[in-house]
């Protein structure tokens, strides 16, 4: 697009930069614009303010002094963080980006610019490394800020029940207490790209109403194209290995991946993630298919500029295996069913919970019949098919060029069918040497091996919890690591589910891992996990914290985490002669310092 006006005011330079900058814009993007521009013509003042378009009571914000807290179990909100320190450093504000344990609680009533970016985990639950922090504004000690600006970006997981609740809560005890929301809270689900662009350039937008940067350098700053591989623009990995890790009988099934990053530029530590973007199921799409009215091969628009078949928006864009209480509301005003209607009255909140529990968009369709007039109609209620994280079970330095991960594959009977998951049974079935997987790289940094390579390490891992300790001591293999390592697995059965059993047995005789201890649960009369071998060891265990061990935690933390977690404070307490008070406290110190650390799902 030539920026064509008769009379042209622009010189050639700056005609060009609005010739590139207009066609990117979104809807909102051309909104602040205009109004920006219409309040610069009305006033002189270097104090111009968008008006109406500005949130109620945000008012010129005069100091270019920004803090950006965050609050990240698996580094998104980390991510987002730096990602809106540079956009505001590239705009002359001065940033200090701090993990929410990082942050001294005490110096928040001297801050006037305050952004937050928090992940809700769990059951509505705070980050582990918001926790202090979220406590802290929840105390008696949390002070008035009535000085303070503030924005929120919550991400979250609409398929939860408490869908971005500790940004929510964040957002509410800020406002409690005298702060002025400088740029509304902006939820996020799991595609949360888009919408943390948007929040960012709205957070920018309200920071900068007070000054007088020219338009073109904000012009050009919304020019930024990413040219490295990213969440945004993955990197196409091909497939090198993909192998079952269990033996035969096994009633599991845990494939190892192995896939080429070269030429991708792409680096990583032990404790970082792999970001896929999976394809549905061809089969449950058919099925869908079948269900609907519209022609597969008809047209959709999936966002602004991205139009395809309905099949293919079905197979590779949008969510089709979870239900959300969201998607039920869209779908209502679009279909005149009463038993639909009946369920989302007001008061069937658990009638609702049990009925979304492992149903999909079949059983949805199945149920309620299909919905909208027109095919683009039916596809605007869904979501964007989320990306799947996975820790990364080697190191770089061990595997040059490579990134090996452990997937086990989910199968399951739920409502007289047969389910399965979407990235897990991908890499089952379907994907094999040769095929390739957009991918990208998260880093995350709540979950690092110590700086000091003579530093004792305590791991729990088990099942596919155990894939980042083999990165991490392929790491400390590679670098020579001095420091004492302790490993705790389990899984079902020994002879069919000792995941990766040469490489512990290898390392073992080597000295890169100190110890080792196994539960096998489906093994004995008595079902045994990681935590009863913890228990039995107490002693041991006690000692290695006591001489400086960092304790690592990988896996499902609704059970195994949970029971790992109440069974160390049991240790503790046990061990040091304390009250379960005082080992509580021993354990947050230990979270505080970084040296109890979670990789949980």
């Amino acid at each position: 697009m030539q920026l064509q006006v008769l009379s042209n005011p622009f010189n050639q330079e700056q005609a060009d930069l609005l010739s590139r900058l207009l066609p990117t814009l979104t809807e909102t993007q051309k909104v602040w614009l205009s109004g920006y521009l219409a309040a610069a013509i009305q006033s002189e003042s270097t104090a111009t303010q968008i008006g109406s378009l500005s949130p109620k009571g945000a008012g010129g914000v005069a100091s270019k002094d920004v803090t950006i807290l965050y609050g990240s179990q698996t580094g998104n909100s980390q991510g987002l963080a730096k990602e809106t320190a540079k956009r505001l450093e590239n705009n002359g504000f001065n940033i200090t980006v701090l993990s929410m344990s990082e942050f001294k609680p005490n110096q928040l009533k001297k801050i006037q610019n305050l952004l937050i970016v928090v992940s809700t985990h769990g059951e509505g639950d705070p980050p582990d490394n918001a926790l202090t922090f979220f406590e802290y504004l929840h105390s008696k000690r949390a002070p008035k800020l009535n000085n303070l600006h503030f924005s929120v970006l919550a991400l979250g997981d609409s398929s939860y029940e408490f869908f971005c609740k500790t940004g929510k809560e964040f957002d509410q005890r800020l406002e409690e207490f005298g702060g002025t929301r400088l740029y509304p809270r902006f939820d996020c689900d799991v595609d949360f790209d888009e919408l943390a662009t948007e929040w960012i350039q709205g957070v920018l937008s309200s920071l900068k109403a007070g000054g007088k940067e020219s338009i073109f350098k904000a012009a050009a700053a919304l020019q930024t194209v990413e040219t490295e591989y990213s969440r945004k623009n993955p990197f196409q990995a091909e497939v090198l290995e993909n192998i079952n890790l269990n033996g035969r009988g096994s009633n599991k099934e845990t494939r190892h991946l192995e896939l080429s990053l070269e030429g991708s530029g792409l680096s990583f530590e032990p404790g970082d993630s792999l970001g896929v973007y999976p394809e549905n199921e061809p089969a449950l799409v058919e099925l869908i298919l079948n269900e609907l009215k519209w022609d597969p091969e008809t047209t959709v628009t999936v966002k602004q500029g991205d139009v395809r078949t309905l099949k293919d928006a079905l197979l590779s864009f949008y969510e089709i295996t979870i239900l959300t209480k969201p998607i039920l509301e869209k779908v209502r005003p679009l279909l005149s069913n009463n038993e639909l209607q009946e369920l989302l009255t007001p008061g069937n909140e658990e009638k609702v919970k049990e009925y979304i529990e492992s149903r999909d968009l079949l059983d949805l369709i199945r149920d309620f019949g299909a919905w909208g007039e027109t095919a683009q109609e039916f596809v605007s209620v869904l979501r964007k098919i989320p990306v799947r994280l996975y820790s990364i079970a080697s190191s770089l330095s061990s595997n040059p060029d490579e990134v090996h991960l452990t997937i086990g594959a989910v199968r399951y009977e739920a409502h007289g069918r047969e389910r399965n998951g979407v990235c897990s049974i991908l890499a089952a079935e379907r994907l094999k040497p040769g095929n390739s997987l957009p991918v990208f790289i998260q880093h995350n940094e709540n979950f690092k091996l110590p700086k000091s390579p003579e530093t004792p390490i305590i791991m729990v891992g088990p099942g596919t919890g155990i894939a980042p300790f083999r990165s991490f001591l392929q790491e400390r293999e590679e670098i020579g690591a001095e420091g004492k390592s302790w490993l705790f697995f389990g899984d079902q059965h020994f002879v069919t589910d000792f995941l990766y059993q040469l490489d512990w047995q290898n390392w073992l005789k080597s000295g890169v891992l100190t110890k080792m201890d196994v539960a096998f649960s489906r093994d004995g009369d008595n079902k045994a996990y990681v935590q009863h071998r913890m228990l039995e060891h107490s002693r041991e265990l006690f000692e290695w914290l006591e001489e400086g061990a960092y304790f690592y935690v990988c896996g499902d933390e609704k059970n195994m985490a949970h029971d790992v977690h109440n069974i160390l404070i049991e240790i503790i307490q046990k061990e040091g002669g304390m009250s379960r008070e005082l080992a509580e406290q021993y354990l947050a110190s230990l979270q505080q310092k970084k040296r109890y650390q979670r990789d949980v799902y």
